[in-house]
């Protein structure tokens, strides 16, 4: 025997072997419609009897296989059941011839057969046949069952006269040798009257009974025959066959135990109307040994009809334990035959399928090793994939994940063997599939962004690189592409430099025909392939967001617990940004193409962003822009990007450390958009608003005290809706310095004769600042006037008078040296303010919505005039006098001091005059 059957198990050893097969040319849906019918019929249970026949139906069985049928009775094909199609009478004798043919290949074993016809109908069709059933067609044909339970009853007929004629044999006549096909010409020459050989002869048959026996539904009777057969043949060391006999008794016993079965679902049994005692409820029942069998029960020939007296005095079936032990005990006996090799997987597969029901996972490991060596004849690269399949699924009955995985690796590797000529690239790339579970690797990856790291990593790239080249094989660029894009998202740490780079060159190339998308991938069978976002290429890593004026701050959207609603507004029709952190782990360049925001909520147009990140880059900040077209409140779920190729929605609540799947933010009604120019330059110096406000432009100006100067603002509206209300408010920042009138005025009222100002258009703003301090009381300043050899005697009006006692010395020049002067940075004050603009219109308007927009003004105030000296004279009256002033320009310009009467004053830079 040269084929194995991997499905074997224990409980067909009381099967019947029926063979199903076509006649001529027979469409294969309707055949396996039929035999999907047939193969219903699988037991039957005896008439006038507690016994129950059971049917193992195959459509394809080796011819050679039938020829140990007397070694083990469940291999004979004791029927046959051929359908065909015949639609003329002309065509029947041909058909009918064939099927005697077919009849002639398995006719030496043959109790019974049978021939469906279909199509065939008027004289012919309406004669009553035992043999031959007709059917106008595939569908109308609703006696198919009770005709193929009526087959196995003539099958049983047989078999109950089988196993009578063999147990009743008193003839005298010799026991014939029964052997399996290479045996025959051993036994040439053979002395027939020896003790030696009339015992192997009654072993034999009695091993043979029992198997009768135990496919008539008889297994007490088959438990006492196979005990007997054990006992001859050992004593003669005929150990071929005493490992029939003993599987025989295991096979009986596990149907003893286990009348569930052991095969799974196909090897499920019903027994109904079993012929079991009352007790076999208690199935494992320890000590249960060989039974004793009293030499005085054999007769002349070795066969007593009578086994009630066996079946009384002793235990006859094994324990869970003993059953495999015994295994063990064939199965080293088989060993001992080369030709033997297939009896000897086979029954190493039973022996594993009852360990995996007994749990007993690591003796089940030893029987599939022994089974992983075991020498057939030169296999087929077909029956090595079965091989190695039906291995790698024992293995997984037993709890050997990754050793199944291994051997349906190899499967898969054998499916396109150099020496196929049409390589099995689809049956490849499936068997490759079920090998996943096995090395703690699924193609979700979101099973890859919890916890640690499963499996051995270098065994999962590998396997991935061979999905890939499979898909490619297979002319399916989508799936390889797919494979790769997780590949180097979930392996990223474990691929070198050098990997890195090869792999992204290759998803480059098969980009390139082939883009990678976010669509499900249906695999060939029916499940379905997830995307794979690049969330690490690049790998966000904190960040903020922002719409002007208002900051969104990214680490509330990265850290907070739930989804969190911002305490701002964007606005309909306006720019809108999100900043990210982003960095680069790749050993080269890293181009990022069409990176965008993905929200929910209103409808929002994206401005995709392109980047280019250096070689393992530090963080780096990326903002990206959008403009929400609607009102409502937006979601922002994540971003998207395209890297190598691949097309990636990479959402927040897939990113590592991200406990949150999105933030929230109200879109409120377009408004206007306001920008200014003013006439001043920019301020190099930051204002520190003391209420936290923030402005969006800075000027400064330097005047002297008690000049004024107009600050001429152009208010440009960028928007889209125009701007309909103005309000202007000042603040003056924390100073020290106490001011004298309005540092800040202006007349709003003509601005406001320009509205409302339409989109693009410009409106005119003044502002007058005029500086009016107290320069007095600043000691650096007196000594430094007192050095220069000026007599300070007299201040301004709003200090206290004061005199210094010094003599004036005439001889020092008048210009203090160009270091001291009066206009040297110590002397110079500072104010600040801020104007504040609100503004609003459109529907915002409408809506009660508003902006402000800030502008801040930094003024530097140098000091002008001072009265140096204060004196006075008599006058013409005693009631009245003359004051006189000395009056000293500080500055670096020529002034004119005015008094009453139109008398003017003209002093020079650095000039003191009386």
């Amino acid at each position: 025997m040269s084929v194995p059957d991997y499905m074997q198990c224990a409980e067909d050893h009381q099967t019947l072997l029926v063979v199903v097969q076509p006649v001529g040319i027979v469409s294969e849906e309707n055949f396996f419609k039929i035999y999907k019918r047939i193969s219903s019929v699988s037991q039957i249970s005896v008439r006038d009897s507690q016994r129950v026949l059971y049917i193992r139906y195959r459509h394809h069985y080796p011819p050679e296989n039938n020829e140990w049928g007397d070694f083990q009775t469940h291999r004979k094909v004791v029927g046959l059941i051929t359908i065909t199609d015949c639609f003329s009478a002309k065509d029947w004798p041909q058909t009918f011839e064939k099927f005697h043919v077919q009849k002639e290949i398995y006719g030496s074993t043959l109790y019974d057969s049978r021939l469906f016809v279909f199509g065939l109908q008027g004289e012919i069709a309406e004669q009553p046949r035992t043999d031959v059933a007709f059917y106008p067609n595939y569908e109308d044909c609703q006696t198919v069952e009770k005709r193929i339970e009526d087959f196995i009853e003539s099958l049983f007929i047989v078999l109950e006269s089988k196993r009578l004629d063999r147990a009743t044999d008193k003839s005298g006549d010799k026991i014939p040798l029964l052997c399996v096909p290479f045996e025959k010409k051993d036994f040439v020459g053979l002395d027939t009257d020896s003790r030696h050989y009339k015992k192997r002869c009654q072993g034999r048959m009695r091993k043979h009974v029992g198997d009768l026996c135990l496919q008539a539904g008889m297994l007490q009777d088959s438990l006492v025959h196979y005990h007997m057969s054990v006992e001859l043949l050992r004593s003669v060391n005929d150990f071929l066959w005493l490992g029939a006999a003993l599987e025989g008794l295991c096979s009986a016993s596990v149907i003893y135990h286990y009348p569930g079965g052991t095969g799974g679902e196909t090897g499920a049994r019903r027994f109904q109307g079993s012929s079991l005692p009352a007790e076999a409820a208690n199935r494992h029942r320890p000590g249960a040994q060989e039974v004793l069998i009293d030499p005085g029960a054999l007769t002349t020939n070795g066969i007593n009809p009578d086994t009630s007296a066996e079946i009384g005095r002793a235990k006859n079936c094994l324990s869970p334990e003993d059953i495999i032990d015994k295994y063990k005990e064939a199965i080293s006996y088989y060993s001992k035959y080369k030709n033997a090799g297939v009896i000897e997987l086979e029954a190493c597969v039973k022996a594993v399928r009852v360990l995996a029901i007994q749990k007993r996972s690591m003796e089940a490991s030893e029987f599939l090793q022994n089974a992983v060596y075991i020498n057939l004849r030169q296999l087929s690269e077909e029956e090595k994939i079965q091989r190695y399949s039906i291995l790698s699924e024992l293995y997984e009955l037993i709890g050997f994940h990754r050793k199944s995985a291994f051997f349906k690796r190899v499967a898969a590797m054998q499916c396109v063997a150099p020496s196929i000529a049409e390589p099995g690239w689809r049956a490849c790339y499936k068997l490759l599939l079920e090998t996943l579970p096995g090395y703690s690797l699924s193609l979700d990856p979101k099973d890859f962004s919890k916890g640690t790291h499963r499996g051995w990593a270098a065994v999962q790239m590998r396997l991935l690189h061979e999905l890939v080249y499979a898909s490619r094989r297979m002319g399916n660029p989508a799936l390889s592409v797919r494979h790769l894009s997780f590949l180097l998202q979930t392996m990223l740490d474990f691929l070198s430099d050098q990997e890195k780079k090869d792999v992204t060159q290759s998803l480059e190339n098969y980009t390139c025909k082939c883009p990678g998308t976010m669509e499900l991938l249906t695999l060939p069978g029916g499940p379905t392939l997830p995307p794979v976002p690049f969330t690490k290429l690049p790998i966000v890593s904190s960040g903020l967001g922002a719409w002007q004026p208002c900051v969104w701050r990214m680490s509330l959207l990265l850290c907070g617990c739930a989804n969190s609603f911002l305490d701002f507004q964007w606005v309909q029709g306006d720019v809108c940004e999100v900043q990210l952190m982003v960095y680069n782990p790749m050993p080269f360049e890293l181009r990022v193409e069409n990176m965008g925001l993905l929200t929910s909520g209103v409808e929002f147009e994206s401005l995709p962003a392109a980047l280019s990140l250096p070689a393992e880059s530090g963080l780096y900040p990326v903002t990206l822009v959008g403009v929400p077209q609607t009102t409502g409140t937006i979601t922002v779920n994540g971003y998207h990007t395209t890297v190598f190729g691949v097309f990636s929605d990479c959402l927040l609540d897939n990113l590592p450390g991200v406990k949150t799947s999105g933030s929230t933010v109200e879109v409120i009604p377009a408004l206007p958009r306001l920008q200014i120019s003013t006439s001043l330059p920019r301020s190099a110096h930051s204002l520190q608003p003391s209420s936290g406000d923030e402005t969006s432009t800075n000027v400064s100006v330097q005047l002297y005290n008690g000049e004024t100067q107009q600050l001429v603002i152009k208010l440009e509206n960028i928007g889209m809706e125009p701007l309909e209300k103005l309000e202007v408010t000042s603040k003056i920042l924390t100073t020290k310095e106490k001011l004298y009138g309005d540092f800040l005025s202006w007349n709003l009222e003509e601005t406001l004769a320009q509205f409302p100002l339409q989109p693009g258009k410009v409106a005119t703003f003044v502002v007058n600042i005029k500086v009016k301090l107290d320069f007095s009381c600043q000691e650096n300043l007196l000594q430094d006037l007192s050095d220069d050899g000026i007599s300070v005697s007299g201040f301004p009006l709003c200090s206290p008078f004061r005199q210094v006692v010094r003599p004036r010395v005439e001889s020092k020049p008048v210009n203090p040296p160009e270091g001291s002067k009066p206009g040297d940075p110590s002397h110079v004050k500072t104010l600040e303010a801020i104007l504040n603009f609100k503004y609003s219109g459109g529907p915002g308007h409408v809506e009660g919505y508003y902006r402000n927009l800030s502008l801040g003004l930094h003024v530097e105030a140098e000091p002008s005039v001072f009265f140096t000296r204060v004196s006075t004279l008599p006058a013409t009256s005693t009631r009245q006098c003359h004051l006189l002033l000395d009056v000293f320009n500080s500055t670096e310009h020529e002034l004119t001091v005015s008094a009453r009467g139109n008398e003017e004053l003209i002093l020079h830079a650095g000039e003191c005059q009386r």
